[in-house]
């Protein structure tokens, strides 16, 4: 029978939480009931789902997907987002790949670790998930005298009307996930 376990896969055969259960509860009914997701939604799952506060009174799920399985979700990820997100009334939904951090090898030995797994392209992997479909189209790094840095982030200023509402939800959702301090702007046309 299928069902709405089928829509999530834990590593190592662990037993999903009660709200992950939700999530691929909600992914499950969306691929039953949306016509127009229902093709792009057949093959795809889940890997885990986060609650996580942001500021104030305000929520975002972070939703992990396999890595072999970004294009699938990217393909429909703005019509799945808000459909999620009124499933999940006031709660940011945010969907990021499932990434893996290789350390570096041993001195002596002849394994190399491929670039995608280092801890730098993690990261950037996981701040392109974070404000998709929104592009980045800069990034500054500003070092205070204190010893702290603070990055900037620029997004492309045509997703603005998509993404404006959710800027604050991207810094925390990367802060959980990264450990960094992020702030995301747009950029100001001084033609204009």
């Amino acid at each position: 029978m299928y069902t709405a376990s089928q829509k999530i896969h834990k590593e190592k055969g662990l037993e999903p939480s009660e709200f992950e259960d939700s999530v691929a509860q909600a992914l499950f009914d969306l691929e039953n009931s949306n016509q127009e997701l229902k093709s792009e939604l057949k093959d795809l799952y889940i890997n885990s789902a986060v609650q996580v506060d942001i500021s104030g009174n305000r929520k975002a799920v972070i939703i992990h997907v396999p890595y072999r399985l970004r294009k699938g979700f990217k393909k429909i990820h703005v019509r799945l987002v808000r459909e999620l997100e009124k499933k999940f009334s006031g709660k940011d939904v945010v969907v990021v790949t499932t990434r893996r951090i290789v350390r570096p090898p041993k001195k002596g030995s002849a394994v190399i670790r491929p670039r995608t797994r280092t801890l730098t392209a993690v990261h950037e992997g996981i701040l392109e998930d974070v404000v998709y479909p929104a592009e980045i189209v800069g990034k500054r790094i500003r070092y205070r005298l204190d010893g702290t840095k603070i990055m900037k982030i620029f997004l492309d200023p045509k997703e603005r009307n998509n993404t404006e509402y959710k800027l604050e939800t991207f810094s925390g959702v990367y802060r959980k996930l990264c450990g960094k301090d992020v702030v995301f702007e747009y950029p100001v046309n001084e033609g204009a």
